[in-house]
């Protein structure tokens, strides 16, 4: 017999999880660590004993130490320990949802938390902001928190001030900072990648661009155009700090460049 247990307005419950260890992680809620999930809600807590599953709705939110997630409505799933208690293992997020840490902010429409995996996939354009740079995908933004990485699927885009990258598929690494927040060091792309900055658009096939010296390695039909300047490689080295860009050849095939007043030239291809 299913039980529901409703609390209106203002709703709170805490579960107590284990604390199985230390890991590196990128600070979303996580059984890992000593604090207790805090979950609460303007509408109503449900709780279903034979779901093993509270529900909050009505500005919900889920908190862990220094880690929120705000929804129209939470679902958080449990598994009954043998020693007793529970342990979180999934959390479900729909509508409106926002997770803030003191480094970070991602949006999406939809969240899918596997605790067990580390890993929150989020839906619905999503988005996710740091100090200085943007990341948005059509698809979907997955966050791996034991690997300390982040991927975004589907006209991928990382901003950060006048300068982005787009790619199918982009991957950014995290690193822990002396004062334990995490910053992106690296971010890779694959497929369709342009790299766009206020004087030069260059395109790819694939590319690795390190955040902390402002380089970019781009390879496979590289092309670079600039105003009415247009050149063509195997590889380029972008330096965004500097703004040098560095056309390279490979493959047996020569580095070409066309310059001058487009209408009076051929196009390159």
């Amino acid at each position: 017999m299913k039980l529901a247990v409703t609390l209106v307005i203002k709703s709170f419950v805490i579960l107590t999880l284990q604390n199985i260890g230390n890991a590196q992680e990128i600070e979303f809620l996580n059984p890992e660590r000593k604090q207790p999930i805090e979950i609460d809600a303007n509408g109503s807590i449900e709780w279903h004993q034979e779901a093993q599953a509270y529900i909050a709705e009505g500005n919900a939110k889920a908190k862990q130490g220094n880690v929120i997630v705000n929804a129209d409505r939470l679902s958080a799933f449990y598994k009954k320990l043998k020693k007793g208690g529970m342990r979180i293992w999934r959390v479900d997020a729909n509508g409106n949802v926002r997770i803030v840490t003191p480094d970070k902010t991602a949006f999406g429409k939809k969240g899918v938390y596997n605790v067990d995996k580390g890993l929150f996939i989020l839906t619905g354009k999503p988005r996710l902001k740091t100090k200085t740079e943007h990341i948005s995908a059509r698809e979907s933004l997955e966050f791996w928190e034991k690997k300390s990485i982040a991927i975004a699927r589907g006209q991928a885009l990382a901003t950060k001030g006048d300068k982005k990258l787009q790619a199918n598929v982009l991957t950014a690494y995290f690193e822990k900072t002396k004062n334990h927040n995490n910053e992106i060091v690296k971010v890779n792309a694959q497929g369709n990648v342009i790299v766009s900055t206020p004087k030069e658009v260059i395109k790819g096939k694939r590319g690795i661009y390190y955040v902390k010296t402002g380089m970019i390695i781009l390879k496979g039909g590289v092309k670079i155009t600039r105003g009415p300047d247009q050149l063509n490689g195997d590889k380029a080295e972008i330096n965004l700090n500097s703004g040098v860009s560095r056309l390279l050849s490979g493959g047996g095939k020569k580095v070409r460049g066309l310059f001058g007043p487009k209408k009076l030239r051929p196009k390159l291809k």
